[in-house]
């Protein structure tokens, strides 16, 4: 029974109005609708703004990929995952095989496949049935000793692979060792079959196994890059190399995505109870701030363009012991040039002041649009708790380079749409159906694009401290 519905008891000693009864003359003083749910919304406010006018943004890049490391690269749509051709050159089965057809289709014949923590790949004495590719992640290669001893023969991660040695095994072959997963992460298989049926179609592919030649230099910049040939330092008239800019031939198109809802108001309510505050007004408001909150958490999570799915393999480490040390930070920071903000869980950003405590430092504080924020080497750490935290009680923290002309991470809408409320957002009448409710439809568009891979890193597998 609520307070309301209790009768009032008059005693004989009362005498003057109850302020009860007084309450019923009087007008209170209320505020606007509260919502708990809103958030400080940091990776919103810190990315600059790209318009976006065909709802489509296209990423050019130099062609990128290096042959002859040792390691094959992928290329990253989200968490789509697909081997570059060309880097199946690292194969030592096709060192300086050059059919890019082939290279395509045996590209297609790999099967993406997420694994977790403890996960076992291989299983020493198990059937050798396929080749693997890392794409990202940690394992660790054991062999069970002589005396049952486990040995540990070395550690595979990102551009790793094993398995290949049993492509053209007669027979059935088996593993030496067993691999097992240190952290989670992403691979490619190729089924033995699948290589033999394409070797079976291609006559070229038969010859490059038979001959088995050895990997051409290729020239590369630091980024893995194409080199443009250059001449300095030279005398009298030399012949000058000539050069080009190679471009990706696909390059990475971001479309623009939308969080929408359908606001119904009833009619009676919009007329009759509208003072002394707007309710259209004030649903709209409230709608608005949850819409901008799920905006906030696609932009961290979402697989096709969520900064924790689009940040490439190489910009991601591990930390040293679990918890975020200032050493961590520094090997984050150090990856890219002009990190300007670090994105954390307060829950992250509390382990790390914990591990800064407990060596004896500060973590500094700086004036930020503001706010007093933690920083590290004059870097922000924002808060931002749409960055998930494990059942295992771990996280991620993110750096970004941004802007546009920075060469950085940058957001991606579209202002100038009809009916629009905020910049990129509007609200659509919809009518008025049969039970006299009026219907608004609420869309808000957006999307992230990294324009380089080293404008986004990061630092994975983060333990924060479980709740007490």
């Amino acid at each position: 029974m609520s307070i309301d519905s209790v009768p009032e008891v008059r005693t004989e000693e009362q005498r003057s109005l109850a302020t009860r009864a007084a309450r019923n003359l009087a007008t209170t003083t209320k505020s606007a609708p509260q919502m708990q749910g809103i958030s400080s919304r940091w990776v919103q406010k810190t990315l600059p703004w790209v318009q976006t006018d065909g709802g489509a943004y296209r990423v050019n890049r130099r062609l990128t990929y290096t042959i002859g490391d040792g390691r094959i690269e992928f290329n990253q749509t989200g968490s789509h995952v697909r081997v570059i051709p060309q880097e199946l050159a690292e194969l030592s089965l096709l060192r300086g095989y050059d059919d890019e057809e082939v290279l395509e289709a045996l590209a297609d014949r790999f099967v993406q496949r997420e694994f977790e923590p403890g996960d076992v790949l291989a299983q020493q004495g198990a059937p050798a049935t396929h080749l693997y590719l890392l794409a990202h992640g940690r394992v660790h290669q054991t062999s069970q000793g002589h005396y049952g001893e486990t040995n540990r023969l070395g550690i595979l991660a990102d551009g790793d692979k094993f398995g290949e040695r049993h492509l053209l095994d007669s027979g059935e072959p088996t593993w030496e060792y067993t691999v097992k997963a240190a952290t989670a992460g992403t691979l490619l298989e190729l089924p033995r079959e699948r290589f033999i049926s394409l070797v079976d179609e291609s006559p070229s592919l038969q010859t490059q196994i038979t001959r088995v030649q050895s990997l051409p230099q290729q020239r590369q910049n630091s980024h893995g890059e194409a080199e443009i040939a250059l001449a300095s330092g030279h005398e009298g008239e030399p012949d000058l190399p000539t050069t080009f800019a190679d471009y990706e031939l696909r390059p990475r198109e971001y479309e623009l995505s939308v969080a929408q809802t359908v606001l119904k108001v009833h009619s009676r309510v919009a007329d009759l109870y509208n003072k002394p505050m707007n309710q259209t007004e004030h649903q709209l408001r409230l709608t608005i701030q949850a819409l901008r909150e799920r905006q906030e958490y696609e932009l961290v999570n979402n697989a096709d363009f969520g900064l924790l799915n689009n940040c490439d393999f190489k910009q991601r480490i591990q930390t040293h012991n679990g918890p975020p040390s200032p050493d961590d930070i520094d090997d984050l920071l150090t990856m890219r040039r002009n990190t300007q903000f670090l994105y954390a869980h307060p829950r992250a950003i509390a382990a790390f002041g914990k591990e800064c405590n407990s060596r004896g430092l500060n973590i500094p504080t700086i004036d930020f649009n503001g706010n007093q924020v933690p920083s590290w080497r004059g870097v922000p750490i924002l808060p931002c708790g749409k960055i998930p935290i494990s059942d295992h009680q771990t996280s991620s923290i993110i750096a970004v380079r941004t802007g546009e002309d920075n060469e950085g991470v940058i957001g991606l809408h579209q202002t100038g749409l009809p009916d629009e409320v905020e910049p990129g957002l509007n609200a659509r009448f919809m009518g008025i159906d049969d039970k006299g409710i009026i219907s608004y439809l609420v869309s808000t568009y957006y999307s992230a694009a990294v324009l380089v891979p080293d404008a986004l890193g990061v630092l994975e597998n983060v333990e924060v401290h479980p709740r007490g």
